[in-house]
């Protein structure tokens, strides 16, 4: 019994450990909850008149209002299982015009028992949503409860992207662009395939397919400069990633990775393979990312480009500082609110961050 307990503590120091991450925290801020009482507020975006739509996980659609939530009506069926789920939402570009807005869920329509990833589009009137249409759904559904992505972004030129995970088939899916899932992919603003997505002329591919290779993407944004697309995604036990997206690339899970199995033993063998893309950032241990955006605001003086990115693990902000595509310095900032599960900049310039179990919160710099 004796020589039990110091062997216990041990492994409980080694545990400990192993988990710690070591990012400094900044003091220099703190938040003003502007949304109050959320449970996971999966994703959110501003209309111009500076209201919020706010996506509940577990299936509503709340238009938060001068102080007042509305739940919009005309939802389409939730599948709601393990980490699938009503997850982002988006407007169109010409939103003022047409009053579209995109958003990402798990549906169990279509083949086979479960449900996977579907992207859809509707008109939002008087806190209703009309015409819905699916632009596209992942097959062939599926029981497991992990990996559904989702983020739903524009980029410069008017293109739909969209993120859908792996579905936790890591060893089939990924790597076959004759199969949804561990893939980047692009539309038109209608849903039709763009005539130079790379796999457009590939017999039996999934002509949506923009990049592919990837884990489970939950972080995806526009930069402000370049218009080039950045993701994260979450690796196993370390490896979670930062990339810039490429048409037609390869990002390589799983045959290249810096992380392990959650039991510590390994999957593979190598970190860099010919073709396949290296992450422009890897965090170890992982933070379990969620949501990023770049601050592209004079709200927070010298923060201006960083890159922020929410911790569901560790339950912080992660203020990534930029240089050459290198990230040189992490901060936790909104240290210990909550898991971070996604990350706005509103037209007022100021940082807007959901949090699960508290709502959504102004990052202010003190």
């Amino acid at each position: 019994m004796k020589l039990r307990l110091p062997i216990i503590g041990l492994i409980i120091i080694s545990i400990l450990t192993c988990a710690q991450d070591k990012n400094p925290t900044n003091k220099e801020n703190s938040h003003e909850v502007v949304v109050s009482d959320l449970d996971i507020p999966w994703g959110f975006t501003f209309l111009p008149d500076e209201s919020i739509l706010i996506n509940e996980k577990a299936g509503k659609l709340i238009h938060f209002k001068n102080g007042t939530k509305t739940e919009v009506t005309g939802l389409p069926e939730i599948y709601l299982r393990g980490q699938g789920g009503l997850m982002d939402i988006t407007l169109h570009p010409n939103y003022k015009e047409n009053n579209f807005i995109y958003f990402s869920y798990a549906s169990s329509e279509g083949e086979g028992d479960g449900g996977n990833t579907t992207i859809a589009i509707a008109k939002l009137k008087d806190n209703t949503l009309l015409n819905l249409e699916v632009l596209y759904k992942a097959e062939p559904n599926s029981k497991r409860g992990q990996h559904f992505g989702s983020r739903v972004v524009f980029d410069n030129d008017g293109y739909l992207y969209f993120t859908i995970g792996d579905r936790g088939n890591r060893d089939v899916n990924p790597q076959d662009i004759t199969r949804d899932c561990g893939k980047v992919y692009r539309l038109n603003d209608d849903g039709t395939i763009p005539k130079d997505n790379p796999f457009i002329n590939e017999p039996n591919a999934k002509k949506a397919i923009y990049s592919y290779g990837h884990r489970n993407p939950q972080g995806m944004t526009l930069h402000p400069k370049t218009g080039e697309i950045w993701t994260h995604e979450h690796g196993p036990k370390g490896g979670d990633e930062i990339n810039i997206v490429n048409k037609g690339k390869n990002y390589g899970w799983p045959i290249i990775s810096y992380g392990v199995n959650y039991s510590g033993t390994k999957f593979t063998e190598i970190t860099e393979k010919e073709g396949m893309e290296q992450p422009l950032h890897y965090w170890d241990p992982s933070i379990a990312p969620s949501g990023m955006t770049f601050i592209n605001s004079d709200k927070y003086g010298d923060w201006d480009g960083n890159l922020l990115v929410g911790s569901l693990k560790f339950q912080y902000l992660d203020m990534c500082t930029i240089e050459n595509n290198k990230v040189i310095k992490e901060e936790r900032l909104l240290d210990g609110l909550g898991r971070v599960r996604c990350v706005e900049q509103g037209q007022d310039g100021y940082i807007y961050v959901g949090i699960e179990n508290l709502g959504i919160v102004k990052l202010i710099r003190k």
